[in-house]
């Protein structure tokens, strides 16, 4: 039976080990914070230290990280090279940036361990039953595990992008494009609220995501949010970000690209957390010196 190690068991990692699980994949599991709910599933082997993993795992290993980009991937990157051996393979499955994750794949090189990065989409729902899986790093490598990325993605959803870093490199550019999706969902609707008709938000949400030019998964998860409550009273609008966004207009800056769709929804997302408001104060008070135009007064 074949057999994968993966560290990072949150709701990605988890879901991934699922369907590798029903893929008659023998998985190893390991993560700092260990869940009840995860040793009581009997297929999924949890061990709680990183050592124990490394040593259950037959060679050549394959080991999935999940684990948040950054500090993390960077310590646990440095972890594994250190207890791995010749010809290991580990696929980091995370969000990293494509520039660290060429630095990590030379470091690794160095100990004849191959690093492949894989660009993952498609939510929890995508990670359990079928991922969008952008793969780079040396042809051969990916070759050899080709099995397990046909096995955890959709139909038509696996392919092998190129060398080291591409495929972090697209799934950037993919967060990217997705940012200005959202924001373009997200404003559509919010010219609906200010009209004059009383619209059923469910209602309309419904018929995007069956049939119309704009259907698929994003209008899909706000049709399951406006169904769940339908002017969203219950949750606040500010939004984070977790690094896509801005990495993918730096690239376009040094590359001189025109991306002002995405820069303004990553823009927009800042704004969304300013409780200040001082440019808009800025503004509102030039208008009131220059024209005479209201202010309104804090309460």
């Amino acid at each position: 039976m074949r057999q994968v190690g993966i560290i990072g068991l949150g709701k990605m990692g988890y879901n991934l080990a699922l369907n590798m699980i029903d893929n008659d994949i023998l998985v190893f599991g390991y993560d700092k914070f260990i869940n009840k709910d995860l040793i009581e599933n009997s297929k999924l082997v949890v061990l709680t230290k990183l050592q124990d993993l490394v040593t259950s795992l037959a060679r050549p290993r394959v080991i999935w990280m999940m684990v948040p980009s950054g500090e993390t991937t960077e310590n646990l990157i440095d972890e594994l090279g250190r207890m791995l051996s010749p010809n290991d393979i580990i696929i980091d499955g995370g969000n990293s940036r494509y520039t660290d994750t060429i630095r990590r794949y030379k470091y690794l090189k160095e100990f004849d361990i191959s690093l492949v990065d894989c660009g993952t989409s498609g939510g929890v729902n995508g990670a359990r039953y079928g991922a969008s899986l952008m793969v780079g790093g040396d042809l051969e490598v990916v070759k050899s595990i080709s099995w397990l990325f046909e096995s955890l993605a959709i139909k038509d959803g696996y392919a092998y992008i190129g060398e080291s870093g591409s495929g972090h490199f697209v799934k950037m550019v993919h967060n990217g494009i997705e940012y200005g999706m959202m924001q373009a969902i997200g404003e559509g609707f919010d010219l609906l609220e200010h009209s004059h008709y009383e619209l059923n938000y469910k209602d309309v949400a419904r018929v995007w995501a069956n049939g119309s030019i704009i259907q698929g998964l994003l209008m899909d998860v706000t049709l399951s949010a406006l169904s769940k409550d339908e002017k969203l009273t219950s949750i606040a609008g500010r939004i984070d970000d977790s690094g896509e966004g801005q990495w993918t207009i730096e690239e376009a800056l040094k590359l001189k690209v025109s991306i002002p769709v995405i820069a303004a929804s990553l823009f927009a997302r800042y704004k969304s957390r300013d409780d200040l408001l001082f440019s808009e104060k800025i503004v509102a008070s030039m208008r009131n010196e220059f024209g005479g135009h209201k202010v309104y007064k804090k309460k």
